[in-house]
């Protein structure tokens, strides 16, 4: 047979097996099947048991499977795949097959299958047989042939019932099975009631078909004389075989159900480990009495519905708790931010119906900051579980801290992440760390291992990636001097729409990262202007991708003053920054050109640098800067720098090559009026420069 094209295909040695000649003498037929091609043989005498001629097989097992009825063939199929999966070496099956002529014949089929030395099962070797005789041979065998068909349905139900529950993951789940019409009702039922034991009472939590309720009985009492209570108190299946019955056992219940035409019901208790959680009851109004066989698959059925629903209530109550230290990690308000439009949202992620995988680490923040600005935070830890929801709510809570002490971003971002890696866990966090001055629009950003942001810009809504120069994801070092996170500055123009986001709202299985951002900002571009709506729209294209990642998102748009700019601006500079200064100058710059006075920018960031070099270098410390415009009988911009000293600040002679002492002597020649002021235990030293245009 190897020869119709099998040729090319990678065959055992020894295939076919040749039978046994004792065999064809018990008018057995053999057959060896090949499991990695796909091929069976069959031997004459097999011929002849399943009616084939050999001009009319291929050896293709598929080519019988017209011959075999559908029901038949999906419980021969059942048995042979459940003996290749648990590891059974032998399996047995009769089944029916339609023979050349239109009529059936009962089959016997045994086969012992072969496995490699993995286990995996690579032949089946085994024979068939004519069982006709041994089945059909008078009316009784032919009457015992038809209840095990009855019983074999009623047992189909419930492993199709059991399998359906088996992706059932809360108790809405379960009872959307159970009321489904190819449910249990297939079993004959009229009618269905589920109960779940609470507190000492059984609360009626399904009731099917629509309009079956008995008023009175949603919630019970175990002890009251119901069927359900009964159940649930003896732990032992109740069987009502007929309206007699019913009416003489129950008679508070049975006046409520005469006019449902109720002819038997059976209560099963829904018992797990030895524990009620519950009942169930099945009314029937076509049928009186049980065999032991009905009475055998409806405990059976109960038993499954019980683990499923016990399974669910588990499933909730983890839920609960995850959504709850979800919740509790995560910002309970977000800070209204003068001169800003924020949006935030986070939606988690079910992964496999696994209990605890419906929450992550992602997480977003925006901090207040000195001087006005404020910080925005969007990361993401390692892992879908509780232990990641905890480590994110430590990591935020201390990279708040640190961004508030007034630490520049690429400070915060390195000692995030030794912290993190002094926290005794493996997991590793990807964050990326904004600090944005809304005055200026000026947006200082750091990025350990995460994806860039996104700018909308208002003025042509066009939509484009930020590219951040990124450090190692926060944790995995634990020496601060080897963390290097190179800061960029990203300005925003009033109306521009900035977007922090977590991967779960890029990535997609089997798509491309770079695809995955340019598909965002398509959507960012053509999204709504106000930033509430623009983020449920991106948080509801998440959810109709059901990826198995969580989405964290914070959108920022600076907001269009409308009107006169405030005219005052503030900043920290934190010592041992050695972008500090340079920060400092780009800002003012910005500032003054945005208020008109370009022409004296250069001799205002030239004074200021000096201010606050001298604060840095003759004082322990911090430094505020502080400039504003001021109005007047002349238009005035004002410059600010406080420190911590009470020390006045004193003029030098600087000498032929000396290279310092000369800062108030600039101060006093580039500006048109300056002092020192006490501020607290500490000073400002002040400037003013008289620029051109109405007061």
């Amino acid at each position: 047979m190897a020869d119709r094209g099998a040729s090319a295909l990678s065959l055992p040695d020894d295939w076919p097996a040749h039978p046994d000649p004792v065999l064809a003498l018990n008018g057995m037929g053999s057959f060896d099947w090949d499991l990695d091609t796909g091929l069976m043989h069959l031997d004459a005498q097999a011929h002849h048991v399943l009616d084939v001629r050999p001009d009319e097989y291929d050896d293709h097992p598929e080519t019988l499977s017209r011959r075999v009825p559908p029901d038949e063939a999906r419980r021969l199929d059942t048995a042979v795949s459940q003996a290749l999966k648990d590891g059974s070496r032998n399996y047995g099956a009769y089944f029916r097959l339609r023979r050349r002529d239109g009529t059936l014949r009962w089959t016997h089929t045994q086969g012992h299958i072969r496995r490699d030395d993995t286990g995996r099962p690579r032949r089946i070797i085994g024979i068939v047989r004519d069982a006709t005789q041994e089945l059909v041979d008078s009316d009784a065998r032919l009457g015992q042939a038809a209840q095990d068909e009855a019983r074999r349905q009623q047992t189909s139900v419930v492993e199709l019932t059991t399998a359906a529950l088996a992706h059932a993951r809360t108790v809405q789940d379960v009872i959307d099975v159970l009321e489904d019409t190819r449910g249990v009702t297939h079993l004959g039922a009229t009618s269905l009631v589920v109960g779940l034991v609470e507190a000492g009472r059984i609360r009626l939590v399904a009731e099917g078909p629509e309009g079956r309720f008995v008023p009175g009985t949603r919630v019970t009492r175990i002890d009251e004389p119901y069927p359900m209570s009964e159940a649930v108190r003896t732990l032992g299946p109740c069987f009502i075989e007929s309206p007699e019955e019913f009416a003489e056992r129950y008679p508070t219940l049975w006046p409520h159900l005469t006019d449902l035409n109720i002819t038997s019901a059976a209560y099963l208790p829904l018992i797990v480990q030895a524990r009620p959680i519950g009942a169930m009851g099945l009314l029937y109004s076509d049928r009186r009495g049980f065999t032991s066989e009905d009475r055998s698959i409806l405990v059976a059925l109960g038993s499954s519905i019980a683990q499923s629903l016990q399974r669910a209530r588990f499933y909730e109550q983890e839920m609960d708790l995850a959504q709850g230290l979800q919740q509790a990690m995560l910002p309970r308000t977000i800070p209204s931010v003068p001169g800003a439009d924020v949006a935030v949202r986070y939606r988690s992620a079910a992964i496999g119906g696994s209990l605890g995988r419906d929450i992550g680490g992602d997480w977003y923040d925006l901090i207040p900051l000195p001087g006005g600005r404020i910080g925005a935070v969007i990361g993401d830890v390692q892992g879908h579980d509780t232990h990641a929801a905890a480590v994110m709510g430590q990591l935020r809570i201390v990279l708040r801290a640190y961004a508030a002490e007034g630490h520049p971003p690429a400070t915060v971002m390195a000692r995030a992440s030794v912290f993190l890696h002094e926290l005794d866990t493996d997991r590793s966090a990807t964050c990326l760390y904004a600090q944005a001055d809304l005055t200026t629009g000026v947006l200082q950003m750091v990025r350990a291992g995460h994806i860039d942001p996104l700018v909308r810009r208002h003025t042509d809504g066009s939509c484009r990636r930020v590219t951040v120069p990124g450090g190692l994801p926060l944790g995995l070092s634990a020496e601060f001097r080897r963390l290097d996170y190179p800061v960029s500055t990203v300005e925003l123009d009033p109306g521009d729409t900035l977007l922090l986001c977590t991967d779960g709202l890029v990535e997609q299985p089997g798509a491309d990262l770079d695809d995955g951002m340019r598909t965002l900002a398509a959507l960012l571009a053509t999204g709504p202007d106000d930033v509430q709506d623009l983020a449920d729209r991106l948080i509801d294209v998440a959810a109709e991708r059901a990826g198995d990642d969580d989405v964290a998102l914070l959108l920022l748009r600076r907001c269009d003053p409308g009107g006169p700019h405030p005219g005052r601006l503030q900043w920290l500079v934190a010592p041992g920054d050695p972008a500090a200064l340079a920060d400092a100058r780009h800002k003012i710059r910005t500032a003054v050109g945005a208020w008109g006075a370009r022409d004296r920018a250069d001799e205002i960031e030239l004074v200021a640098g000096e201010l606050i070099t001298n604060a840095l270098m003759h004082t322990e410390g911090s430094a505020i800067v502080t400039l504003r415009a001021l109005t007047g009988s002349q238009r005035r911009l004002r410059v600010e720098v406080e420190d911590s000293s009470s020390a006045l600040p004193r003029r030098r002679e600087a000498g032929e090559s000396g290279v310092s002492g000369r800062g108030l002597l600039l101060v006093e020649l580039l500006t048109d009026v300056w002092g020192v002021e006490a501020r607290g235990g500490g000073k400002a030293v002040w400037c003013e420069f008289v620029v051109p245009g109405a007061p």
